[in-house]
Formats: structure tokens, C-alpha cells, sequence
């Protein structure tokens, strides 16, 4: 259904260029991205009292546009498995349809690889966690995931945005040491997010028409092949475009946890980084700026239709949540969030952090 190693070398053929380095600035960036990393774990570990020794154990890998590719194709074409066979399945055999399969494949992979390339300018870093470990892509010895820090964006923003590199290098690696602090010191939130997203995809009506559909949708927003003014969809991302009554309810937990996630990172990057960013008020003025507007109208089409506002949404709510229950339990009594599955705010508690300290102060205190 998908020919992956089409849409790794697409995504590689078609990435933008990064900005302009000679090589010792290169060398440069990559070893103090990597003394941040390091700093940032203590730094992110005495703010948020979540205490971890796994944490060593994931390995910081400072990428490249093409390398940050590599990686989410990996995770993907992992996690993207069980819908994939079950495609298969529906589609059945036969000749035809193996003929069909392999076109199909070569055009869905050019079509991923499209989007994949517009992404890839745009992430500064990621705690991946699911693609399987390899020697290009290594994990840790007890199976965990990898902190990834795309040095040619961070470059890029800190050059666009006319901050202190050093201190940007830093306030981003503060925000990316969060994640993998969240899933190293949580030991059950990768299963509990990889079980949330099989069930979303278990749910999935599966039609690989409407599928590909969306996916070509996108890639031809991308490449200007939509007519003018029919960029947007009527609101709708591709996740919802697929969803069905089942599956709303899988996403609006989803919803939740990444706005915990996400949310949890800004605040501590901003917590954090007073003490140890001098210039932190000026980035993060410039930077919220720079993810509230768009740079042109392919790309506020793009980010509708990928659900990336939706994300943005969710940095402004999971903050807001965060920052009211600790102003209200303190630091301990926030990190009760962690304690199960059963103590991660629902969607409608994102919003309404009271209900959240109702039900899990109340309930644990009672």
C-alpha cells in the first residue's frame, strides 16, 4: 500500500536546502546541541521532580532534514502496520489487484514523500519513540526511544526569529528534554499512546480509496495543483476526514494527552528558562508570533488540512492546564497526572483544569 522507500528517497530528492553553514559552524552547532541536551536533563528533571535513570539510556541524535525523514518513515511504517495488513486484507489477490497494489504503493509513497519534505523544514526537534531500533537509528538498551534535534531548522529559526543562538539552542533543547523526560520517567505512557493509536486505527472504516484520496489531497495542495480557492476542505484535517463515531472518541483521548504532553513541554521550557536563558522573554515573544501566522496561504492551506493547527491548540490549552493545576496542588500534586492511565485529564478537563483536580485530589484524598 505504501512503497516506503519511495517516500524516503522523494521526501530526500525534494527537502529544502538548509541554511547556509561552512563546515566548523556545522561542527560547531552539532557539539553544542549536544552539550544542551545534556545540561537540560537536570535542569528539566529538578524543575518537573520526575526523577529518571533511563533517560541515559536514550541516545540524542542531532539530524538533518534528510535524517529526521529516515526516522518518522521508520516510526511510521511501524506504527502504520496493523491498518496496512488489514488494507491488504480487504483489498484481497489476484493479479490485478497485486498490479494495482504496486502503482498504488509507488504513487502513495511519491505523495507521502511530498508532505514529509514540507514537514522537514519545519520541526526543530522530537522524541521519537516508536520506529524499531537500527544502527542509523539507534535506542537504548531497554527498548526506548531517541531524542532528535534537527540542527539546519534550529539554525534556521534562530537566524529568521534575530535571537541568541546560544540561548535559543538551548531554550529548544529544554523543550525537547521534556518529552523524553515524560516517557522515561513514565514507564507506561509509550504503551498506553501506541495502544490509544491502534485503536484509533483498529476503528478506521477501512476504504484505502478514500485513504489515498486524502493523502493526494494534501500533496496537491502542496504542489499548488488545487484550484484557487478550494484549499479548505470545509475546516476538516485528514485525521478527521477518516474518523468514524469509535474513533472520535480514541482521538478526543488522544486530543488529550498530546495537549498534556505538549502543553507540559512550553511550561517547563518557560519555567526552566529564566534561570538559565537570559534572553527567554525575547524568544519566546518572537517565537509565539512565529507559530501563530503562517508564511503564505499554501501554508495555513497545508497546516489546516494536516491538523497542524489543531496542534498549536493544543500547545496553548495542555499549557494553561499545566499552569493552573500547579498553581493550585504545586509541583507534586500536578505530577499525580502521571500516576496511570486513569489519571490523564480528558479532553473536556484540558479546558476546565478544576474538574481534573476535583476528580483526582477529591477521589485520592476521600
Amino acid at each position: 500500500m505504501v512503497d516506503w522507500n519511495l517516500a524516503v528517497a522523494t521526501a530526500t530528492r525534494l527537502v529544502r536546502p538548509g541554511p547556509e553553514v561552512s563546515r566548523d559552524e556545522a561542527r560547531a552547532v552539532v557539539a553544542e546541541l549536544r552539550r544542551h541536551a545534556k545540561s537540560s536533563e537536570e535542569h528539566v528533571r529538578g524543575f518537573t521532580r520526575l526523577a529518571t535513570e533511563e533517560a541515559h539510556d536514550t541516545p540524542v541524535l542531532v539530524v538533518d532534514r534528510p535524517g529526521w525523514v529516515r526516522a518518522n518513515v521508520a516510526g511510521f511504517r511501524e506504527i502504520l502496520k496493523p491498518l496496512l495488513e488489514k488494507m491488504e486484507e480487504r483489498r484481497g489477490g489476484g493479479a490485478g489487484n497485486a498490479v494495482l497494489g504496486a502503482v498504488g504503493g509507488k504513487v502513495t509513497g511519491v505523495e507521502l514523500g511530498m508532505l514529509l519534505s514540507f514537514l522537514s523544514s519545519r520541526v526543530l526537534g522530537q522524541y521519537e519513540t516508536f520506529a524499531p531500533a537500527t544502527r542509523e537509528l539507534p535506542a537504548g538498551a531497554h527498548g526506548g526511544g531517541r531524542l532528535l534535534l534537527v540542527a539546519p531548522n534550529i539554525v534556521h529559526v534562530e537566524r529568521e526569529l534575530d535571537v541568541d543562538p546560544h540561548d535559543f539552542r538551548l531554550w529548544v533543547c529544554l523543550h525537547e528534554e521534556t518529552h523524553r523526560t515524560q516517557f522515561t520517567a513514565v514507564p507506561w505512557l509509550r504503551d498506553h499512546l501506541e495502544g490509544e493509536i491502534q485503536s484509533f486505527l483498529a476503528e478506521t472504516d477501512v476504504d484505502p480509496m478514500t485513504v489515498l484520496e486524502r493523502v493526494r489531497e494534501a500533496a496537491q495542495t502542496l504542489a499548488g495543483g488545487r484550484p484557487e480557492g478550494e484549499e479548505d476542505d470545509g475546516g476538516r484535517s485528514l485525521v478527521e476526514l477518516v474518523q468514524t463515531p469509535a474513533q472520535r472518541e480514541v482521538l478526543g483521548r488522544l486530543t488529550a494527552v498530546m495537549s498534556l504532553l505538549e502543553g507540559h513541554a512550553d511550561f517547563v521550557m518557560d519555567g526552566v528558562g529564566p534561570s538559565v536563558v537570559p534572553s527567554v522573554g525575547e524568544i519566546r515573544e518572537k517565537f509565539q508570533q512565529r507559530r501563530a501566522k503562517g508564511a503564505s496561504r499554501l501554508d495555513l492551506a497545508l497546516r489546516k488540512l494536516l491538523g497542524l493547527d489543531a496542534k498549536l491548540r493544543q500547545y496553548r490549552d495542555g499549557e494553561r492546564f499545566v499552569r493552573a493545576v500547579v498553581e493550585e496542588c504545586g509541583m507534586d500534586g500536578f505530577n499525580r497526572v502521571w500516576t496511570s492511565p486513569n489519571t490523564l485529564p480528558t479532553k473536556s478537563e484540558i479546558s476546565k483544569p478544576a474538574d481534573w483536580i476535583a476528580r483526582v485530589h477529591r477521589k485520592t484524598e476521600s
